[in-house]
């Protein structure tokens, strides 16, 4: 009688090292998944950009500084996205969007660019992509909280690390991403002013863990 005791016992607990680390795996993909649609729609606002401000610098030319806001912070954001952090590349994707915001409430006060179709088609698609990170930022969150949760929680969070799970970071969005631009149109030029920074440098093609590789990296 023991005996098979003993045997139930053992296949209860096999069972539930299965399913917890089928559950585990199944959570992690879905992180990995969400991340990649980041990684995606990151890339895209990084490629739109240099050609915003090509168009641009030809009407905004006395607004140099605003146009070497956006070129700096896309420069910065293409080189936190190669270290996988996903809190540098938050920061650094929160001051690209903060820089482009700007841009577009100057732009405002320059009508003959407003009119160029190829500057506002590139400005709503860039909108566009504001959204979608925004979408996939919440659902990549909500996904690692969720993984997270498992891997705390007793008693899987006594195997989890064992087994070779571990954390992953949020991909948080601060204050300032929400923040109204100061702009200010005191010195409104005239069209055809002095060309601003020149072409960008492209995208580096090593970005985020997309969904194929290790995934997102883990919290410190």
């Amino acid at each position: 009688m023991g005996t098979w005791i003993v045997i139930a016992i053992v296949v209860l607990v096999v069972l539930w090292l299965v399913f917890t680390y089928n559950g585990l795996i199944s959570a992690r993909n879905r992180t990995q998944e969400a991340w990649s649609e980041i990684d995606v729609e990151l890339k895209r606002r990084h490629d739109l950009i240099p050609n915003l401000v090509n168009t641009a610098q030809g009407y905004m030319g006395h607004e140099r500084g605003t146009l070497e806001a956006v070129t700096n912070a896309r420069a910065n954001a293409v080189a936190a996205g190669a270290t996988g952090d996903p809190a540098k590349i938050g920061a650094a994707e929160n001051l690209l969007s903060q820089s482009l915001r700007s841009l577009f409430a100057v732009s405002e006060n320059y009508p003959d660019l407003k009119a160029i179709t190829a500057f506002t088609n590139l400005q709503e698609t860039l909108t566009a992509t504001e959204d979608k990170i925004e979408f996939s930022r919440r659902f990549y969150n909500g996904n690692v909280r969720d993984y997270n949760i498992k891997l705390q929680t007793l008693p899987t969070s006594l195997i989890a690390g064992a087994l070779g799970f571990k954390a992953f970071g949020f991909f948080q969005a601060d204050e300032g991403d929400r923040a109204v631009p100061q702009v200010s149109f005191g010195n409104m030029p005239s069209a055809g002013g002095p060309p601003g920074p020149g072409s960008l440098p492209p995208a580096a093609g090593s970005g985020p863990p997309s969904m194929g590789s290790s995934g997102p990296p883990p919290q410190s």
